[in-house]
């Protein structure tokens, strides 16, 4: 795998970027972004809070799984992705995009009754959570894809170094 070492450290450089791009969003911009009302309702209290604990948790979310994939990177540098020390990093994976589409459907059933019918008739933000809770469903589906293949890949190179 010669080829991919020359892609892992263009790859570890943007996820370094995103990672720290992640952590100012989650000190500055989630905080900046969620509704702060000069004459604080107990509704608009709880969408203020709902809203900043979510988008805080499912950018930890990502955070894990960039960790997961720095340290799968690793494993793709060394020649080990096809054993079984890479299956539970994938199943991290899985478990963050999990959480992270979970949080993500709590946050629509929250802004649905109370963002729209209490404190904003803006109907954008729902669309934007539902349309990430879509994208966030396809993106989990494909990683319990891509860790069946791996699990495969990983007992074919098994039995393949047993005949060898």
């Amino acid at each position: 795998m010669p080829q991919m070492r020359r892609v892992v450290l263009p790859l570890r450089v943007l996820l370094v970027v995103v990672f720290a791009a992640l952590v100012a969003a989650q000190v500055w911009a989630v905080p900046g972004m969620t509704p702060d009302p000069a004459d604080p309702s107990l509704e608009q209290s709880l969408v203020r809070w709902t809203m900043l604990t979510a988008g805080v948790l499912g950018l930890l979310c990502v955070q894990v799984v960039i960790g997961c994939t720095w340290t799968l990177l690793t494993m793709v540098a060394q020649d080990r992705i096809f054993s079984a020390g890479s299956l539970p990093w994938v199943d991290a994976i899985v478990r963050a995009i999990a959480a992270g589409w979970l949080m993500l459907l709590v946050a629509l059933v929250c802004s649905y009754y109370f963002i729209v019918d209490e404190v904003s008739d803006d109907p954008v933000p729902v669309a934007l959570l539902l349309l990430s809770l879509l994208v966030g469903g396809v993106v989990g589906l494909l990683m319990l894809v891509m860790r069946a293949l791996l699990r495969q890949a990983t007992s074919l190179r098994t039995d393949m170094e047993a005949v060898i």
